[in-house]
């Protein structure tokens, strides 16, 4: 490939540095200049040629920054042309009014408006009712969605719809044609088609390029003209649309087909070698022949070997040209004559010129063609053409042209080119800058650059690059290596931080190639000894590579991202521990659980091990295990803002997971090491302990039982757990071997539950036979019989296993039986008895009360839907309401019929029975009671089938009168007087209503009275309340957590522990709270205070506190690096250690103060002092170390100087910047150590400081000379005449108002003036 220098932005490309692209540095300020631009006032379009051609001296005059010759600055007309006067435009329009006198076209209206009738016979849509509704208001929309014209309809008087268009011209014509389309009929006979014939080669002309002038048409005339293919022979046109726009549309097409009768096409044969006489310089003979006679020439182009001129255009005019043309071949084929000369090949391409300009500035000047032969042809002949006289002009400016350019070559090893170019172009744009019409051309492989252009330019040039040539070859050098590919990419280093390092330590370039060359061969190119230190370093390298061991670590993929760590830390620290073994982690894409380990043999052994340890500890932490809970307990194990879930969590340092609270689920997932999720498990276990009456037993039963037991999806287990009241009963794991079964629940229901699976097993060991039956869901219920007795009898009377489908099982009919075989069949018969009664549909009626109908109906007929769903569907219907009869119709299976009536029979006994009992509760306790959304109240009418009625609550309790509450439909005080409530009795607000029976009246007021919370006082010390509260309450409320009892139907009782406020300085603290939980509460305080106690005397002996002297230079060692030393020894002795505070000058600064159990201080004060006597021991020294190599010394991130510390067990530091002797460096430690420390050290220097003064003295040598003379200050762009130079009031503009140069998008603050705003 070519590469190629060009001057127009300094930037490599592969085109040809045209001459007509040339770059003016007018005052500072570089104006690109092309030949299209004409309205430059300094650039005329003949100096522009003349510039060009190179043959007449350029007469532009161009000041420079560099020129220290000034030329008269433009005017301010030139540099500025006003805009044209209005006056002016219309006096003259021949004249040009400066340089913005281009005709200024009117600009057209973008938006249009047609409007356009359709008559009512046309309409498509005739209801009068439906205007500006239904299917004509839809099209309409759709129509202006779809092109963005506006429509506006109204009704003429004769009915006839006119419909206004606006929008732009293309939109208009669009909605217009579906207007047409959709809106009028199209079967009336004023859309028949209509043809026109016109002749076979005009209908090009009315399809138009790319059929734009058929579409066009279309659209204005709103018709669909149909054109017949190229093959037809007809020559008819068919037109199809509305009368009006047949018409015009007609009317255009053969107005398109008479033009083109008119006109008419000539061809004439004329001689190729005349055709540029035809044409003219830049082909302006032809166009002025053109412009007179309105007719197209076309005259084909010197590449097409064709001799014909075509004429187009209307008769009259085209003879006129053809005439012209004629006359002017005839002359010059007399006139004309013809001589041959011998230019070389290379040089042809300057007699043409960039787009053949050249060959048309000697036409132009001469009069003379120069036949140039085709550049696929070894010819070197070159003809001229023209009058005799004026061939020796001709001939002379071709060989001027010709020899105008030259073609040079440097030799120059191909490995300096990029040197030679510099950094982005830099060094060759220099060059380009001054000759900018030098063409420099390197090529790749070869050990040569070419120059093309003027010759003096050329040989300038070339002198230029051959002294940079001898330059880089006298203080460059390049040397080749040999490393196996597979090592480049540890080469390089991550993100290239090896390569790049070496680069920038040694200043050389090293190339390394791609891995998909799979080449061996490095270059290093540079400074001849940065070039051998980068080689050797890098064979070095290789070496080592080529020594190092690479290894295989096998690590589950699912530990890869907790080992990198958030944002790469974890990874970080151990490539910081281990900082010579590279670790590749696959692409998680992949799937493999393949770590490789790369380095030095015994560091990877170590990162092995230590990654191991890693992964065995994550291994350790990632053991887990099910918690079955019940789930009304598991707010109790979060806590109340998940403070017991929250301490479990710490203290067992484990990672608990709870379903969420609209999941079915009941299991709790615990996650970490093994002795940990055990631990945490058993005080899961214990809080669900504590809080019901929960039993755990364990069951044998033989694991290859286990999965029969089970059944499938969970189901027969499913159905054991649920018949026992929702115990737990947990399996161990497939394939552990284990027989034990465990069952968790309350103790009844464990027993139940414990026979049932044993009695399972022993029937699965013997022979379990099973069977399948189907009913209709509805009829499950009433099989399983309230409370499960239908089921349990047959299961009794049997021995077999009945299970039910689940609500999540896909197969609602299927009912499975399980037992003996004898024990199933007989199970199956009963069943299918029972289903089969269900089957025969009965209707039955029975008497019910009209008064206790609306018992039944209430609530949108709850009753009767639970009685439907209990009892297979059955159908119970009522009279409707005003009539007087108490017949009541049930329909269903007879057996659902009876038991249905004989529950209504039920509820109409228990509502004549129904009695009213008043429970007297303060108001003040009625929330309480309640509960939290009444959830105690719902518990209570469940459980005892009552009602349960509140008093309306009473604003003003003190001076109120309770208002009589009415009954049995008398109005309150009616028949008699209000009387004044006993002082004695309670107040209405306080009495809670219960309606039910008797027996159970008096149970659920028990229940009641026992929701009502009393208060207990407990003897506290007041020294320790502050204790039990704790921060910001946790304590208390962390106490009433644990005393918030629930059982298992679920219901609140909350303990309130109240501490007295600080002032009253009292030891007595209350506790409310249900009386069950009131001794429980109170133990559990009294426990606390003993706790409290136990601690204040533990804290007493904890105080102990023992001084130490160490001398205060000793302190920042005892601290450690970022107090690792002291946090150790406060670890390991659990004190407190503070040291003296530097600020406070009343303080001892030798006194360290160690506070602790009194034992553990005097093991801590050891510790110090051990520390204290090996400081002692060690001695400083000052070495000057000359401060250029420190960096080197201190190695990236100090890992080099920490290196050296570690080795010789030394501390060593260095002075900060600004110090006043910046080459002294402190080491401190043992004698022997900092001896060997010191002889390290200084040996570093010296290697290190030859380096530098190498590097130092190359700097000096690669610096360019600095300009001996600074350069004149510019002046800026400068114009004469301008309007404030003369005395006209004009002031110059000022150039840092943001007002008179304002930047675009920004507001400009507007001028203030005296008397306000302009108006």
């Amino acid at each position: 490939m070519v590469k190629s220098w060009q001057a127009d932005g300094g930037n490599l490309g592969t085109d040809f540095l045209a001459p007509d692209h040339f770059a003016v540095v007018l005052l500072g300020l570089c104006v690109d200049v092309r030949s299209t631009m004409s309205s430059v006032a300094v650039l005329t379009q003949e100096s522009f040629a003349e510039h060009r051609s190179g043959l007449v001296p350029q007469q532009i005059k161009v000041a420079t920054l560099n020129s220290e010759e000034e030329s008269d600055p433009p005017t301010y007309k030139d540099a500025f042309p006003p805009l044209p006067e209005k006056a002016a435009c219309l006096e003259s329009a021949q004249e040009p009014a400066g340089a913005w006198s281009n005709k200024i076209r009117p600009i057209k209206a973008s938006v249009i408006t047609q409007v356009f009738h359709v008559p009512l016979e046309e309409r498509k849509y005739k209801d009068m009712n439906q205007f500006g509704e239904g299917e004509q208001a839809k099209i309409c929309l759709e129509i202006m969605q779809r092109t963005g014209a506006h429509l506006e309809l109204s009704l003429a008087k004769d009915q006839g719809l006119s419909i206004m268009v606006s929008g732009k011209l293309d939109a208009v014509m669009k909605a217009r044609k579906d207007i047409v389309a959709r809106l009028q009929t199209q079967h009336l006979p004023s859309r028949a088609s209509a043809t026109v014939p016109i002749p076979k080669e005009h209908h090009r002309f009315v399809i138009g390029k790319n059929g734009e002038k058929l579409q066009d048409l279309e659209l204005k005339t709103a018709t669909k003209i149909q054109i017949p293919r190229p093959d037809d022979p007809s020559n008819q046109i068919k037109i199809t649309g509305t009368k009006e726009g047949i018409e015009k549309a007609r009317h255009e097409v053969l107005l398109i087909s008479a033009e083109q009768d008119k006109r008419a096409v000539e061809r004439l044969e004329v001689e190729k070698a005349f055709h540029p006489f035809i044409a003219g310089p830049y082909n302006r003979l032809v166009g002025e022949i053109m412009q007179e006679t309105g007719t197209r020439i076309n005259i084909p182009p010197p590449s097409v070997n064709r001799t014909e001129i075509v004429f187009t255009g209307e008769k009259e005019q085209l003879a006129q040209a053809v005439a012209r043309i004629k006359k002017i071949y005839e002359e010059k084929k007399k006139k004309t004559t013809t001589i041959a000369v011998e230019v070389k090949k290379s040089q042809h391409k300057y007699v043409i010129g960039p787009k053949g300009n050249s060959l048309q500035e000697i036409l132009e000047r001469t009069g003379v063609s120069v036949e140039i032969p085709p550049s696929d042809s070894i010819s070197e002949t070159v003809i001229l053409r023209g009058e005799p006289e004026k061939l020796g002009q001709a001939l002379t400016e071709v060989y001027a042209k010709a020899n105008s350019f030259t073609v040079s070559s440097v030799s120059a090893p191909s490995w300096l080119h990029r040197f030679i170019i510099g950094k982005k172009g830099q060094n060759l744009a220099k060059i380009t800058q001054q000759m900018p019409k030098v063409h420099i051309e390197f090529t790749e492989g070869e050990d040569k650059i070419t120059l093309e252009g003027p010759t003096e330019d050329v040989n300038v040039a070339q002198e230029q690059i051959e002294g940079m040539v001898k330059d880089l070859i006298n203080r460059m050098d390049y040397v080749e290596i040999n490393i196996d590919h597979k090592f480049h990419r540890h080469l390089i280093g991550k993100s290239g931080a090896n390569i790049n390092r070496i680069k920038d330590q040694y200043k050389v370039s090293v190339r390394i190639p791609p891995d998909s060359e799979k080449s061996n061969l490095i270059r290093i190119e540079g400074d001849p000894q940065g070039v051998q230190q980068a080689k050797r370093e890098l064979l070095e390298l290789a070496s080592r590579m080529e020594n190092e061991r690479t290894k295989d670590l096998i690590i589950e993929q699912r530990f890869h991202r907790t080992i990198i760590g958030q944002k790469g830390e974890r990874i970080r620290e151990i490539r910081d521990k281990f900082p010579e073994v590279i670790i590749n982690f696959p692409d998680p894409a992949q799937k493999s659980d393949i770590v490789q380990l790369r380095g030095p043999k015994n560091e990877v052994e170590k990162c092995t091990k230590y990654m191991q340890k890693m992964v065995a500890d994550l291994v350790e932490n990632s053991y887990s295990i099910s918690v079955p809970i019940f789930k009304q307990f598991h707010k109790n194990i979060i806590g109340k803002g998940g403070a017991n879930i929250k301490k479990i969590r710490e203290e067992s340092n484990t990672k608990i997971d709870l379903p969420a609270e609209n999941s079915n689920s009941e299991t709790i997932i615990i996650t970490g090491k093994r002795a940990n999720c055990e631990a945490a498990r058993s005080r899961i276990l214990s809080i669900q302990k504590d809080l019901a009456n929960i039993a755990e037993v364990e069951v044998s039963i033989p694991a290859k039982l286990h999965n029969s037991l089970i059944g499938t999806k969970g189901r027969l287990i499913r159905s054991i757990m649920e018949e026992c009241g929702g115990v737990h009963i947990h399996f161990p794991v497939e394939g552990s071997g284990s027989d034990t079964v465990v069952i968790r629940g309350p103790s009844s229901d464990v027993e139940k539950a414990k026979k049932q699976l044993l009695h399972l097993a022993e029937e699965k060991q013997t022979k379990s036979f099973t069977v399948d039956i189907r009913a209709k869901p509805e009829y499950h219920k009433f099989l399983i019989g309230k409370g499960g007795g239908k089921i349990r009898k047959v299961r009794d009377s049997t021995g077999a296993r009945i299970i039910f489908p689940a609500a999540e099982d896909k197969d609602q009919d299927l009912i499975t039986i399980i037992g003996k075989e004898d024990a199933v069949r007989e199970a199956q018969r009963e069943l299918e008895t029972l289903i089969q009664n269900l089957d025969n549909v009965v209707e039955d009626h029975m008497l019910v009360d009209p008064k206790h109908h609306r018992h039944f109906v209430i609530r949108r007929g709850q009753v009767l839907r639970e009685i439907a769903e209990e009892y297979g569907g059955v159908m119970v219907s009522f009279p409707r309401s005003g009539t007087q009869s108490d017949k009541v119709t049930l329909k269903g299976a007879k057996d659902c019929v009876e038991a249905a009536k004989k529950r209504i029979q039920e509820i109409i006994e228990d509502l004549e029975a129904q009695v009213t009992v008043e429970c007297a509760i303060p108001q003040k306790f009625h929330r309480s009671v309640m509960g939290p959304k009444g959830s105690r109240i719902q518990q209570i009418t469940r459980d005892y089938n009552v009602q349960i009625k509140f008093p309306d609550r009473e604003e003003n309790p003190v001076h109120s009168v309770e208002p009589s509450i009415q009954e049995n439909g008398d109005e309150a005080g009616e028949g008699r007087e209000a009387k004044e409530t006993d002082p004695g009795s309670p107040r209405r607000c306080d009495i809670i209503i219960i309606s039910g029976r008797k027996e159970k009246c008096e149970a659920a007021k028990e229940a009641l009275e026992a929701l009502v919370p009393v208060t207990i006082e407990v003897e506290v010390p007041f020294d320790l309340h502050r204790y039990i509260i704790g921060q910001k309450g946790s304590g208390i409320r962390k106490m009433m957590d644990e005393f918030d009892l629930a059982v298992k139907v679920a219901l609140f009782r909350q303990v309130n522990i109240h501490v007295p406020a600080p002032e009253l300085q009292s030891d007595t603290i209350a506790i409310t709270g249900l009386a069950a939980n009131l001794d429980r509460a109170k133990a559990g305080l009294l426990e606390r205070v003993k706790e409290l106690q136990a601690e204040q005397e533990d804290r007493a002996l904890r105080g102990f506190k023992l001084s130490v002297t160490v001398d205060p230079k000793y302190h920042p060692k005892i601290i450690g690096r970022k107090g690792a030393v002291i946090t150790q020894i406060r670890l390991e002795h659990d004190v407190n250690i503070q040291f003296p505070d530097k600020d406070d000058v009343n303080q001892p600064q030798d006194q360290i103060t160690i506070t602790g159990y009194e034992k553990n201080t005097e093991a801590a004060r050891d510790a110090i002092l051990k520390i204290v006597g090996e400081l002692e021991q060690m001695v400083s020294e000052d070495v000057p170390l000359d401060h250029r190599v420190h960096a080197r010394i201190i190695g990236a991130r100090g890992k080099a100087i920490r290196k050296i510390m570690d080795e010789f067990k030394v501390d060593i530091r260095f002075p900060q910047s600004g110090a006043p002797d910046p080459n002294c460096v402190t080491v401190t430690g043992l004698p022997e150590n900092v001896e060997e420390a010191i002889d390290h050290i200084l040996n570093l220097e010296e290697e290190y400081l030859a380096d530098v003064v190498d590097s130092e003295a190359l700097q000096v040598y690669m610096k360019p000379p600095a300009h001996e003379e600074s350069k004149a200050p510019s002046k800026g762009f400068v114009v004469r005449d301008a309007p404030w130079t003369s005395n006209s009031s004009e002031k110059a503009p000022d150039m840092s108002s943001s007002e008179e140069f304002p930047s675009f998008g920004a507001q400009v603050a507007p001028k203030t003036l005296p008397w306000g705003p302009k108006r």
